[in-house]
């Protein structure tokens, strides 16, 4: 696990591994999450991007009737 250090302009530096391992881009932009405690930053991508992301995903959830 890395760590980072907050500046005191409250800017963070994404470890080159971990930006690299998700593909970050210099300018892009991220959904910003609070979860309790825990911060959490979700890229925005391109919807062009998203095309074809849930392939392949099990569908087979049981669900109330009433939810069909």
């Amino acid at each position: 696990m890395d760590t980072v250090t907050l500046s005191p302009k409250f800017q963070v530096v994404i470890p080159q591994s971990v930006r690299e391992e998700i593909g970050l881009r210099p300018g892009q932009k991220f959904c910003v999450l609070r979860m309790g405690n825990r911060i959490e930053l979700i890229p925005l991508r391109p919807i062009k991007q998203m095309r074809g992301f849930a392939r392949g995903i099990n569908t087979d959830v049981p669900r109330e009737p009433d939810r069909v």
